[in-house]
């Protein structure tokens, strides 16, 4: 059923910290701050719908998914369609602000973007890419068994955290510092074990 459903982007928050990704998904807050509205803004350009063709590659924006597997559904920025004499090649790419780094939780994102395309398209994907604006690279990731295993369990940690409905507590770590929600988290106050 659809309301089982979660957004695909919730297990990038999950594997980031399972505090904030239950202030976005179990407790509806949100924050921007100038790194979220940044890359709101460049990823406005992205997610215009459309369709370009160049020589070997189709390039399809805005592509709406859903995985039954996973329990997810969302709308990934680009996906390529490489023509190769084995048949098409699928690319999922993901555009991130900042700088090359390679993060895992981005990683994991990815692959559930390809685990829906797999899915949906009955075949089978190998690697991705993020695209990283800030450094203007294009970083690529392999779709190995570790990968998707950890894809998998952050799915399911992402829908237990929801119907659990329970926000947990958390240390502040050098990640808080680039996190929209950090004045709202507290987590000097509350990753202690007293109550407020």
């Amino acid at each position: 059923m659809e309301e089982d459903y979660l957004p695909l982007s919730g297990v990038q928050h999950i594997v980031f910290c399972d505090r904030q990704c239950a202030l976005i998904h179990v407790e509806g807050i949100w924050r921007e701050n100038v790194l979220t509205a940044h890359g709101r803004v460049l990823h406005s350009r992205v997610h215009q719908p459309g369709l370009e063709n160049r020589p070997g590659v189709r390039i399809e924006r805005s592509v709406h998914v859903g995985c039954d597997r996973l329990r997810l559904m969302g709308i990934l920025d680009v996906v390529e369609f490489h023509a190769g004499t084995d048949g098409e090649c699928i690319v999922p790419v993901e555009y991130k602000r900042g700088r090359a780094a390679g993060r895992y939780a981005d990683k994991v994102q990815l692959c559930a973007q390809a685990m829906a395309l797999e899915e949906m398209l009955d075949v089978a994907i190998d690697e991705g890419a993020i695209y990283y604006w800030g450094s203007r690279k294009r970083l690529a990731v392999p779709f190995e068994t570790r990968l998707r295993e950890r894809t998998v369990k952050a799915a399911k940690d992402f829908h237990r955290l929801v119907r659990e409905r329970v926000t947990p507590r958390r240390k502040r770590t050098s990640k808080c510092d680039r996190c929209s929600l950090v004045n709202i988290c507290l987590p000097e106050v509350t990753a202690g074990k007293k109550s407020a």
